[in-house]
């Protein structure tokens, strides 16, 4: 049987928070409920008593729910369970009534309360499959059979690789499988209480890892907040206890800086005549815990936030600048996840108000269906399957086609999940991937060229960027672009960066094992290992790609002061017969703005004036001679370019710029690193005026991304 225990893991309260999700209903007597279900069978038509509460909860989120599906699932699920006992001596039935109570308060549709109350049912008892679609239909046995799955699940140390991929195989394709089984394992924490101390701390560890940031991914914060609380109590009851005392000394202070500040902020929305719910939502004991760990000793207006409830997206941008106007804000505390939600759907304005007396309150505001998301996550979206009558056009356009399967929870991360379990070569390699992705519990949006957004761990790079825009194309991804400057794909992302990445034009283009070491997302190194097994000879030795077919013969290694004339088209304005040389470390050429240095035997250098070398010898004293250009057009520069490393891209390079007239004096190749590659070459130009040009052509060679004028530090 899936739930084990009995009594409340610790004593002491629940969490804070809970009291403002539940509208202070009070939390249901099992024993009541006990008695009640072996009352047996109501009279026929008429609901169970022990459901009523279930159904109290329904209807507060859907009043004209039909209740005939709930009453016919009790009755099957209580006959079925009768005589099965919990340890405490409570009927079994007990249990999935709690479970289903949990999901009705967080706005489940009646189909997953269906479920819920026969989730037990074919694992349990002599119910099957068959008699569940008979009386219920098929989409509730769907969803009895994927919680039956998970139930099967072993969740020991040794097998949890193979099993947890197992799990998500058994999820199928609907969230509310999982849901319900999050439902089911709060309950299960919830009466913990008479396991073994190792027992209790081996469930609480499984739930830590892997239960309570499956609930941060779907957005179920009631659920993982309540999860946290639970595993934190049994796992560090010192640090719990301590938290709980923190808690109780600032109840019982005089005086609520929160209050006073929530308050203050009902009479500035008042003002302004925004209608507006404000409430005072306590930190549960987590979030208390954590806040004392990064700010010591806490503060009254530290033990909670501020919530602004408003009916209107655009309320929301109100009542931001309202309370920045009329109060002071916190403005590094600013985040905005309407405009950008976060990838479990998430919506919220966050800020901060500041008291005179340095008490900062952080404020949240959204609107009561953000609210509702907020709590619920993809519990909210009632039935993720059944098409919206009166969805909008956008949405209907999006709609899957007859006989497929929405993704409910929008950002896609389940459905990623599924395919990543698909396509690891092996279940280690999913395992590690998939943990490292849990760990993660804070995202970056970085934006597309095209106004797209991607949402991306933090600490994702490049790497991580091509694989969620392009999946298993982007192993022809050579660089990018970070905020228009040439990027390498190990460069490390950060909030609000725009990302260009740069695809190679060669079918050869392939990944290089290098990229692992700069992989953090699952997509990205399944994809990387999967192509990796699949080309163990290719990823053995990536070797830079050298030219197909000839090129010009050039002088290696080279430098720019070796190609430099003797002789240049300048000279010294007041003696037009001295000796001029072009310096080397910039490579002067008409039309640039030029000043001159003489140095040994009466020569005199010509550096253009931002060259770095000017401002050394200025700052040494030395004196400059004014020069100027001469009547000839002809030049010599040296160029660098920048670029990825592709076959036959020192063959294409040469050729754009010999048919752009430029003569190759010298050249230098740097060796590859990362892919990208530094060229260096000194040309000769008949006109300086053909200079941009053979950039342009230069710049339009593929894989070339910068190309530019020699500037030596």
């Amino acid at each position: 049987m899936s739930a084990e225990a009995t009594n409340p893991a610790t004593p002491g309260p629940a969490a804070p928070a809970a009291a403002v999700r539940r509208k202070a209903r009070p939390r249901i007597d099992l024993r009541r409920l006990g008695r009640a279900a072996l009352l047996g069978n109501a009279a026929r038509g008429r609901l169970p008593d022990a459901i009523g509460h279930v159904v109290e909860a329904h209807r507060a989120h859907y009043p004209d729910a039909d209740l005939e599906p709930l009453r016919r699932a009790y009755l099957l699920a209580e006959s079925s369970h009768r005589g099965q006992m919990r340890k405490s001596g409570e009927p079994y039935i007990t249990h999935p009534l709690a479970v289903t109570l949990i999901l009705a308060e967080l706005g489940a549709e009646t189909t997953t309360l269906t479920a819920s109350l026969l989730h037990d049912t074919v694992e349990d008892t002599d119910v099957t499959l068959d008699q569940v679609r008979e009386q219920f239909g098929e989409e509730v046995r769907y969803l009895v059979d994927g919680v039956t799955k998970l139930e099967k699940v072993d969740y020991g140390a040794a097998a949890e690789p193979e099993t947890f991929r197992k799990m998500l195989v058994a999820t199928g394709s609907d969230v509310r499988v999982m849901s319900i089984k999050l439902a089911d394992r709060l309950h299960n924490m919830r009466t913990l209480g008479v396991m073994r101390r190792e027992k209790q701390e081996r469930i609480a560890k499984v739930t830590r890892d892997v239960l309570i940031p499956l609930a941060e991914r779907l957005g179920v914060q009631a659920l993982k907040t309540e999860l946290e609380d639970l595993v934190f109590a049994i796992l560090h009851p010192e640090e719990y206890e301590h938290t709980r005392e923190l808690i109780a000394e600032n109840a019982a202070r005089p005086g609520d800086p929160l209050a006073e500040i929530a308050d203050e902020v009902r009479g500035v929305l008042r003002e302004a005549d925004i209608p507006a719910e404000v409430l005072i939502r306590p930190r549960h004991f987590v979030s208390v815990h954590r806040v004392s760990r990064k700010r010591g000793e806490l503060r009254g207006a530290d033990f909670g936030r501020i919530l602004v409830l408003v009916n209107e997206d655009a309320d929301c941008y109100a009542v931001l600048g309202e309370l920045h106007t009329c109060m002071t804000p916190v403005v590094s505390e600013f985040k905005d996840f309407i405009a950008v939600p976060k990838f479990n759907l998430y919506q919220s304005l966050h800020t901060a108000v500041a008291r005179a007396d340095g008490q900062v309150a952080e404020v949240l505001i959204r609107t009561h269906q953000m609210h509702k998301t907020a709590e619920a996550g993809v519990v909210a979206l009632g039935n993720p399957y059944a098409p919206g009558a009166d969805a909008p056009a956008a949405e209907a356009a999006d709609s899957p086609a007859d006989g497929e399967r929405a993704d409910p929870t929008r950002p896609g991360w389940l459905s990623r999940l599924l395919d990543w379990q698909k396509a690891a070569p092996d279940t280690d390699t999913f395992w590690s991937t998939l943990r490292e992705d849990l760990a993660q519990d804070r995202e970056i949006t970085v934006f597309r060229p095209d106004g797209g957004t991607l949402g991306l761990p933090e600490g994702a790079t490049c790497v991580d960027a091509a694989y969620a825009q392009y999946g298993e194309d982007a192993h022809a991804c050579i660089g990018a672009r970070v905020n228009g400057r040439l990027a390498t794909l190990s460069t490390v992302l950060v909030d609000g960066d725009t990302v260009q990445l740069l695809m190679g034009q060669d079918p050869a283009s392939e990944p290089s094992r290098e990229w692992l070491e700069h992989a953090h997302t699952p997509a990205a190194r399944i994809a990387i290992q999967r192509w990796l097994a699949a080309h163990p000879d290719s990823a053995e030795e990536q070797p830079a790609p050298a030219p197909s077919r000839p090129v010009p013969e050039l002088p290696v290694s080279a430098t720019a002061a070796d190609a430099a004339p003797r002789t240049a088209n300048a000279q010294v304005v007041d003696r037009p017969e001295a000796t001029v040389r072009l310096a080397g470390c910039c490579t002067p050429v008409p039309p640039d703005e030029v000043t001159g240095f003489a140095v040994r035997g009466g020569v005199v250098t010509v550096h253009r004036v931002e060259c770095a070398a000017v401002l050394h010898m200025k700052g040494t004293g030395r004196p400059e001679v004014a020069v100027s250009w001469g009547d000839s057009t002809a030049c010599r520069v040296t160029l660098v370019a920048e670029s990825f490393g592709r076959p036959h891209l020192l063959a294409d390079l040469t050729e754009a710029m010999a048919q752009e007239g430029a003569e190759i004096v010298s050249a230098t190749v740097e060796p590859p690193s990362q892919q990208r590659v530094r060229h260096t070459y000194t040309v000769e130009l008949s006109d300086a005026a053909h200079l941009p040009a053979l950039m342009r052509a230069m710049r339009n060679v593929p894989g070339v991304y910068d190309v530019g004028r020699a500037q030596h530090q």
